[in-house]
């Protein structure tokens, strides 16, 4: 040692804290820092032993020790330090309470290297009392530390301390950018650096699976973020229990995942990885006394088949996910050429509507409903008119694409309502003898909570009451309502006076079910059924006794696409009093359509109404 130790313990300080601001490897540092020592102190040694806040991820250092014994330490167990023995140090102590003067009783594979003698250690703790880190001095003869050598140990133990600190900043810093917090698995940022590593270094094939959670919103929603977060806790653990060690998982987005699986060379490979992730979803689990079975959709491509460059196989990849969700949902759909096309027109058909909505170049047209004995007009249908740029209308079919895209959807029932309540507003004001109007409701509107709110605020604004509204819904918004939220939520609607239309009844699923299951004040029998009634025996059964059977259930029936009036007719024998279609008038504007009705509103409807 020098004779003046406070300034070489100054300059050692300032070496090591300059060392750490420079952000260098942890372990370089600690390597530093028993170089210094040692060069301070001679004929000693110097090891670091150091972990990170969960004891893991154990970094050492020795540089003058040998070999062997460093490998030793790098391969000591995780909990090594937390269950290391102190006891006093070969002399006694000045102080007993003095926790530097303590030397650790190694496990027998830890005997002192050859030609050393005694060992001192020196305990770095957080301030939580947790030892994360011990500083040694290793001497060639039975002895303790002298003076100054404690001296430098307490300036490491202090300068550890802040370096640790660092350290564990900057391990919590490096988690934050390469992985989600909720549930650990690697984060968008990190599967962008794989994915992009993995087409530039392997050869090898690989997939991409794109995996999302459906009802995710729903079930935060109505169980509550919390549900929400264990759903999504689950699938992450779900699909790492599947991936395994052929295979990396990602979160990189709200309710999507990414899995990168090796060595997949075609597309009965995927197919077959895919099936596992969804046979591993479908135990349920318990969260908050709600049993939930989680569902996913899946997207995939195979590397060289569907691309051979990160952002393709990405934008590839989620083509297949967007049609799966569309034609497959809860199930896989592995991309295929066509699928470009498809997407690609359905997002233009988004844009051009969006577009169109800004413009106010959505109109609203209106079909009557009329009673097939007198053929007045008892109500009517709200339809969605997109008025081209070149002044042609064309029908809803034509932009139904758009109708997939949750906030154009939003946006066109929104304007429709403010529409339609504006209308019905000016006929009330004409004196026109009016009684409901039928607005369509897709599943993306009951996915909002506050879907009665935006309805009455609509009407409210026009003064109008919603006994002149009826909703019409078709039999796959009450299919696609998990839990039956689409229910209630229509039950809380009717509360308000508004009136329910099961719209294209007969082409569901289970269609009698839910005339059972679901609060419904109107059937309306769809266009299929009634272009086969003259033609074909078993359509007119059909009809026939969905009329029957809607009447003895209380709730009127509106026979739909009624284009001759040999139709009309039939159906009236049938028991049928209400209908639509080209025969009686094709769906027009509101100006023509306050004309119509001037001309052929019934004056005299009570008990005539379509409920």
């Amino acid at each position: 040692m020098t004779a003046d130790p406070s300034w070489t313990l100054h300059g050692l300080q300032i070496e090591i804290l300059d060392a750490m601001a420079a952000a260098g490897e942890f372990e370089a540092v600690l390597t530093l820092l028993c170089r210094r020592v040692e060069a301070l102190t001679p004929d000693i040694a110097c090891s670091i032993i150091a972990v990170n806040e969960k004891q893991r991820l154990r970094s050492n250092a020795g540089p003058s020790l040998p070999t062997q014994y460093r490998d030793l330490l790098a391969r000591l167990p995780d909990d090594w330090l937390d269950r290391t023995e102190f006891v006093t140090g070969g002399n006694p102590a000045r102080d007993p309470e003095e926790t530097t003067n303590v030397r650790p009783r190694p496990p027998s594979e830890l005997a002192l290297p050859s030609g050393w003698a005694a060992s001192w250690s020196s305990a770095v703790k957080a301030p939580t009392g947790q030892l994360v880190a011990l500083f040694t001095m290793y001497f060639h003869t039975e002895r303790s530390p002298s003076r100054q050598e404690r001296m430098v140990a307490e300036t490491c133990v202090r300068l550890l301390r802040i370096g640790i600190d660092r350290w564990h900043l900057q391990q919590r810093n490096q988690q934050l950018r390469r992985y989600d917090q909720l549930t650990n698995l690697q984060n968008r940022r990190r599967f962008n650096a794989v994915i992009e590593s993995k087409v530039a270094d392997e050869p090898r094939s690989f997939a991409l699976l794109l995996v999302e959670i459906e009802h995710l919103k729903t079930i935060n929603h109505t169980m509550g973020h919390v549900v929400g977060d264990q759903v999504l806790r689950e699938v992450a653990a779900r699909l790492e229990r599947v991936a395994s060690i052929s295979a990396s998982t990602f979160r990189i987005g709200g309710d999507e995942f990414a899995v990168l699986a090796d060595d997949i060379a075609d597309h009965a490979e995927l197919r077959d990885f895919a099936s596992r992730i969804l046979d591993a979803m479908h135990d349920p689990f318990q969260c908050r006394g709600n049993t939930i079975a989680p569902q996913v959709t899946i997207g995939g491509v195979v590397r060289e088949m569907d691309g051979d460059s990160p952002d393709l196989l990405h934008q590839n990849a989620d083509f297949a996910l967007l049609h799966a969700k569309e034609t497959h949902r809860g199930g896989y759909v592995a991309f295929e050429p066509g699928l470009r096309t498809s997407v690609m027109r359905r997002t233009e058909t988004i844009r051009e509507i969006a577009l169109a909505l800004t413009e106010h170049r959505i109109v609203t047209y209106y079909q009557p409903i009329v009673r097939l004995d007198t053929e007045q007009i008892v109500g009517l249908e709200a339809l969605a008119r997109l008025r081209t740029k070149d002044g042609r209308i064309a029908s809803a079919g034509e932009f139904a694409d758009a109708f997939t895209d949750p906030h154009v959807a939003d946006r066109l029932t929104n304007q429709m309502l403010s529409q339609v309540a504006a209308d019905i507003r000016t006929w009330l004001d004409d004196g026109i003898p009016f009684q409901h109007v039928g607005v369509n409701l897709a599943m993306s509107d009951f996915r909002h909570r506050n879907l009665d709110q935006t309805i009455c605020a609509a009407f409210d604004a026009q003064q109008v009451s919603l006994q002149h509204l009826v909703l019409e819904v078709t039999e796959t918004v009450f299919m696609d309502g998990p839990n039956h939220d689409v229910a209630r939520a229509v039950t809380r609607l009717r509360d308000k006076g508004m009136l329910v239309a099961l719209d294209d009844f007969g082409t569901g699923f289970a269609s009698l079910t839910h005339l059972l299951s679901f609060p419904v004040d109107v059937i309306k029998i769809d266009k299929s059924f009634i272009d086969r009634l003259l033609t074909d025996a078993p359509s007119r059964v059909i009809v026939e006794a969905l009329i029957d059977i809607s009447a003895k259930l209380g709730m009127r029936t509106v026979a739909e696409g009624i284009e001759c009036a040999t139709q009309a007719k039939r159906l009236s024998e049938l028991g049928c009093r209400l209908g639509q279609g080209f025969h009686f008038a094709r769906p027009a504007d509101a100006a023509r359509t306050t004309a119509l009705l001037q001309q052929r509103a019934q004056r005299d409807h009570e008990g005539q109404s379509p409920a």
